[in-house]
C-alpha cells in the first residue's frame, strides 16, 4: 500500500517555469489558466429563473467548454430537491459523467499528478466533481419571494474538504459582490502552486490562506499583511489555524452515528461493489454518506460508479432505474421520496433520517426486509437480505459507544473507526498481494538477450489454497473464503487486479531494461553478423525511446547503455555508421 510520496511536478508545471513560444512571432506568450486548471475545471453560478427553472448564470473562466448536457446536469445537481426544504446556507457535492468526446484536459498536457498520487486521490478523467454552496433566503424584492442561488466549484479532484472550505470563504462574499469577486478569486487560484502530494502548499484566497500539509491536513488562517508565499518564516505571527483532518476525508463517525452496529455490513457491501441506494433527508446527508461509504475500503480504490447526489433529471436516470436488468454496481444518494418506488427492486437501501437519541446514545437504525419498504413510509432502516460473511467486531462497537458516553471528540472517534477499517481492508488485501508477488518471474530469469519473461496468470483456486498458510491476520471470525470468492466477481477486484498487473508489467520491463543496461553488449557482438548487430541497435534505441521516460531506471544505467550503443556503432563500417547516425 502506497503512502503519499513526494512529487516533483504537477499538471502544467513545465509551463509555469517557462512560457511557451508562439510559432509565428517567436515571442513568449504565457498559456492562460494553466495553474487554475491543475485544481479546477471552472466555477459556475446557478440561479432559479421563473421561466427556465434552474439555469447557469455564469461560468468562469468564460472560455471553458462545457457541453450542453454537462451544463444541464450541473443545473439540476446544484439545487436541493424541493422535498429537502433547505433554508439558509447548504453545502453538498455531486459527481457526473463527462460527456463523450470532450477532452479531459484543456491543454492536452500529460497529467503527471496521477503518476505519484495515491489511487484514491487521483484526478478523474471520465467524471467531474461538483462542490456546491447553495443559499436560499427570503427576499421580498424577488418575484418568487426567495433568493435562490448556488456557487459551484467543478473539479476532477476528489478533495471534498478542501473545496468546501474554499466555498465557505468565497461564497458569502460572492453573493454580496457578484462577478468581480469571482474574477478575483479565479485569478488568485491561477497563482496557486500545482497540487503535489507529500509537500506543504500555501493556497491564498480572499485574505485567507489554506495550508495543505502533505494532503492530509488543511489549515485555514487569515493573512492581513503577509506574503502568502513566504509563510514558513512567519508562522509564529499568524493566529491559531483551524485544522481540517485532510483534503478529502469526511467525519466518518459523524456520518455513521446511526449505523455503528452495521459497520461490518457496510464495509462488505462496499468491498463487493454491491448496488446501494442511500435515501437521506437532505443533499448534505446524502452526499456525505455516499462519499464516506466509498472511503471505508481505502486504500483499496472503489471501482464502481457512485453519485453523492442523484436526481430524477440526471442523464443516467433511465440507465440506473430500468427493471429489465439487474441494478448496476453503483451507489446513489437521493432525497426525493419518488425513488422509494423506483428503487424497490434494488437489493440494498439505506434509509436515513434526522439523528435521534436513545438516552445519551444515538439511536441505531435496524436491518429490515425489503418487502417492508413502503412508498409513504418514513421509517429509517437498512433494507436488505444481505448476510455478512464476517462477524461484527463487538469490541469496536463497545469502544465507540463508550466514547460517546465519555464525550470523546468526534475526530478521535473517527480516527478509531477509520483505523479499524483500514486494518481490515489491509488484512483482506495482503494475502492477495503476497500471491501476486509469487506470480512475478524470478529476477535471475531476466536475460538481456531474450524477451522479458511472462507474469503467471492469476488462479483463484491456487490463491484459495494459499489462505491456509497465509490468510488474513485480523482476529475476526467468519467465512473469509466465501468473502474472497464473492470479491472475485466484483468490479473492485477487476479494478485492483488491472492496476496491480499494470504495475507488475512495468516492473518486469524495468528489470529487463536494467539487465540490458548492465550487459556487456560489445563482447556479445564479436561473433555476430552486421545484420544482427544493426537489428540489436535498432531494438535498443526503440526500447530506450519508449521506456526511459516511463520506467524508474537509474539515469547512469541509461547513459551507460547509450554509450554502449555508440561504441558498437563505432565498430561497424563507415557506411553503416553514417546510416545509423542518421536514424
Amino acid at each position: 500500500f502506497k503512502e503519499l510520496n513526494l512529487m516533483t511536478g504537477g499538471p502544467g508545471s513545465d509551463a509555469l517555469e517557462g512560457p511557451s513560444k508562439a510559432a509565428a512571432t517567436n515571442t513568449e506568450v504565457p498559456v492562460p489558466w494553466t495553474r487554475f486548471s491543475a485544481w479546477l475545471e471552472c466555477v459556475c453560478v446557478v440561479t432559479f429563473d421563473l421561466e427556465l427553472g434552474q439555469a447557469i448564470e455564469l461560468v468562469y473562466p468564460h472560455d471553458v467548454k462545457l457541453t450542453e448536457k454537462e451544463k444541464t446536469s450541473i443545473c439540476y445537481l446544484s439545487f436541493p430537491d424541493s422535498y429537502s426544504g433547505c433554508l439558509g446556507d447548504t453545502q453538498f457535492s455531486f459527481r457526473l459523467r463527462q460527456s463523450v468526446g470532450r477532452s479531459s484536459s484543456w491543454f492536452g498536457q500529460e497529467d503527471v499528478y496521477n503518476k505519484d498520487a495515491p489511487v484514491t486521490l487521483q484526478k478523474e478523467h471520465a467524471h467531474l466533481h461538483g462542490y456546491v454552496y447553495f443559499r436560499q433566503v427570503k427576499d421580498a424584492s424577488v418575484k418568487r419571494g426567495y433568493f435562490q442561488k448556488s456557487l459551484v466549484v467543478v473539479s476532477r479532484l476528489p478533495f471534498v474538504n478542501l473545496f468546501h472550505s474554499l466555498l465557505k470563504v468565497i461564497a458569502p462574499e460572492y453573493f454580496e459582490k457578484q462577478e468581480p469577486c469571482l474574477e478575483t478569486v479565479c485569478n488568485e487560484i491561477e497563482q496557486w502552486p500545482a497540487p503535489v502530494p507529500g509537500q506543504t502548499l500555501n493556497l491564498p484566497v480572499m485574505g485567507v490562506v489554506m495550508q495543505v500539509r502533505r494532503f492530509w491536513m488543511v489549515k485555514l488562517f487569515s493573512k492581513p499583511f503577509l506574503n502568502p508565499f513566504s509563510l514558513s518564516n512567519a508562522d509564529n505571527l499568524l493566529p491559531a489555524p483551524t485544522v481540517l483532518p485532510s483534503v478529502h476525508e469526511l467525519d466518518l463517525f459523524k456520518c455513521f452515528q446511526s449505523v455503528l452496529i452495521h459497520v461490518q455490513m457496510l464495509w462488505e457491501l462496499m468491498l463487493l461493489g454491491e448496488p446501494v441506494v442511500v435515501m437521506a433527508p437532505s443533499p448534505t446527508v446524502s452526499s456525505e454518506t455516499v462519499l464516506t461509504l466509498v472511503s471505508t475500503i481505502a486504500p483499496l480504490h472503489y471501482c464502481g460508479d457512485y453519485r453523492p447526489y442523484f436526481t430524477i433529471h440526471d442523464s443516467e436516470f433511465k440507465e440506473y432505474t430500468t427493471r429489465t436488468q439487474a441494478p448496476p454496481n453503483v451507489i446513489l444518494g437521493v432525497t426525493n421520496p419518488f425513488f422509494i418506488k423506483t428503487f424497490q427492486c434494488w437489493p440494498h437501501i439505506i434509509r436515513l433520517g434526522d439523528l435521534k437519541m436513545s438516552g445519551d446514545l444515538p439511536k441505531q437504525v435496524k436491518v429490515k426486509k425489503l418487502a417492508k419498504l413502503k412508498t409513504l413510509d418514513t421509517k429509517t432502516g437498512i433494507y436488505t437480505a444481505y448476510k455478512t460473511f464476517l462477524h461484527k467486531d463487538k469490541a469496536l462497537i463497545k469502544q465507540l459507544l463508550k466514547g460517546i458516553q465519555k464525550k470523546r471528540p468526534s475526530e478521535v472517534q473517527s480516527t478509531i473507526l477509520r483505523r479499524h477499517l483500514l486494518e481490515q481492508t489491509q488484512s483482506f488485501i495482503l494475502p492477495l498481494e503476497r500471491y501476486l508477488e509469487s506470480l512475478m518471474p524470478p529476477q535471475r530469469s531476466m536475460s538481456p538477450w531474450k524477451t522479458p519473461p511472462q507474469i503467471r496468470s492469476f488462479s483463484q483456486d491456487e490463491f484459495m489454497k494459499t489462505l491456509e498458510q497465509a490468510g488474513p491476520q485480523l482476529n475476526l471470525k467468519g467465512d473469509w473464503t466465501g468473502l474472497y470468492r464473492r470479491f472475485f466477481r466484483s468490479p473492485n477486484f477487476d479494478g485492483w487486479y488491472r492496476f496491480r498487473h499494470r504495475e507488475m508489467t512495468q516492473k518486469v520491463e524495468c528489470l529487463h531494461l536494467e539487465a540490458i543496461c548492465a550487459a556487456d553488449l560489445l563482447t556479445w557482438t564479436k561473433d555476430k553478423s552486421e545484420v544482427e548487430i544493426v537489428d540489436l541497435i535498432l531494438k535498443l534505441r526503440e526500447k530506450l525511446a519508449t521506456r526511459k521516460h516511463q520506467l524508474p531506471v537509474k539515469e547512469e544505467l541509461l547513459e551507460r547503455l547509450e554509450q554502449s550503443i555508440q561504441t558498437i556503432i563505432s565498430s561497424l563500417p563507415e557506411d553503416l555508421q553514417t546510416l545509423l547516425h542518421r536514424q
